[in-house]
């Protein structure tokens, strides 16, 4: 029979070792997916990340992507985010050295690409969903969207992260993107800017209201920020087949752009040394100025928006 300070010990270490396994067990459980080793996420159509396409993802609200879901499942969601990026912003705050987009040797100059179309909930998003196979894309499918997506790293990160929720293939899913992304009629004044502008952020809404009349003031959100407050994005909420609808919380206005006045960089050049890259804004800041074009050659423009719309 075993003494009782003997008995008294084994039981104090055995009450330590279940504390121990108790919280290994909870620390492991509490790893964001983030953290998982490589190899068990989305894979994709190119070997290694692509720094360029993370740089480019101007997603919103990633802090609490499911909202209220308990898992991010493929083709469940509420909505459709078409999602439109200004270039010249991009070029000017992070793709200066991109030859792909900011820096073409042929002389093309882009002014609204797609970014992507994120499937969403009400609230929150999915992203990164399982698939049984890997989410690879296909070199075809990349240079069929390379001309409203001048990236191929962003064409992969946007199938990976967005596009494996949507429930389709990917050559399903950008073919359909490439349908939405037609049936947006870019307003006139944002085709082709040669000169820099500052314009209050309703009026851009207004302007993409007024070119798409099929939308109301409740189904478009604009996006800005960074330096001088950029024009960075026009996100179309649409639903699962493709009709324009009422956004969720994740368009909230307030939230994507809270500047009265945007700054919009033109599409004739990337850079001007009139405002240059530590610029906070055009030189005098008043509402509805320009600043002189650029000495470069007029952008050569490949694509007519809008062209399937009209």
């Amino acid at each position: 029979m075993l003494r009782p300070h003997l008995l008294l010990t084994i039981l104090v270490f055995a009450l330590l070792g279940l504390y121990i396994a108790f919280f290994v067990a909870g620390h492991n459980s509490a790893l964001p997916p983030d953290s998982l080793p490589s190899g068990t996420g989305a894979g994709s159509g190119s070997s290694g990340s692509d720094e360029r396409a993370d740089n480019y993802d101007y997603d919103s609200g990633s802090q609490s992507n499911r909202g209220g879901h308990d898992s991010d499942v493929p083709g469940r969601f509420d909505y459709y985010s078409l999602v439109l990026s200004w270039s010249p912003s991009y070029c000017a705050d992070r793709g200066r050295d991109d030859g792909t987009q900011c820096n073409r040797r042929d002389g093309r100059r882009y002014s609204f690409v797609l970014h992507g179309l994120w499937p969403q909930y009400e609230n929150g998003y999915p992203s990164d969903c399982r698939l049984p196979r890997r989410p690879f894309v296909p070199d075809p499918v990349i240079n069929s969207m390379l001309d409203i997506m001048p990236s191929r790293g962003l064409v992969i990160h946007e199938y990976r992260k967005h596009g494996t929720c949507s429930g389709l293939d990917p050559a399903q899913y950008f073919a359909t993107s490439r349908r939405l992304f037609e049936s947006i009629t870019i307003p006139e004044r944002f085709r082709n800017p040669m000169e820099a502008q500052t314009v209050p952020a309703a009026d851009v809404e207004r302007e993409f209201l007024r070119a798409n009349p099929q939308f109301g003031p409740g189904m478009i959100a604009v996006v800005c920020g960074g330096s001088g407050g950029s024009l960075r994005e026009v996100r179309f909420c649409l639903s699962r087949d493709g009709k324009p609808r009422d956004c969720g919380r994740n368009e909230t206005k307030r939230k994507l752009c809270r500047a009265n006045q945007v700054f919009i960089p033109p599409a004739r050049s990337t850079k001007d040394d009139r405002w240059g890259s530590e610029r906070a804004g055009p030189p005098n800041g008043n509402a509805g100025s320009t600043v002189g074009s650029s000495p470069l050659p007029g952008p050569r423009m490949d694509y007519d928006y809008g062209r399937v719309a009209q």
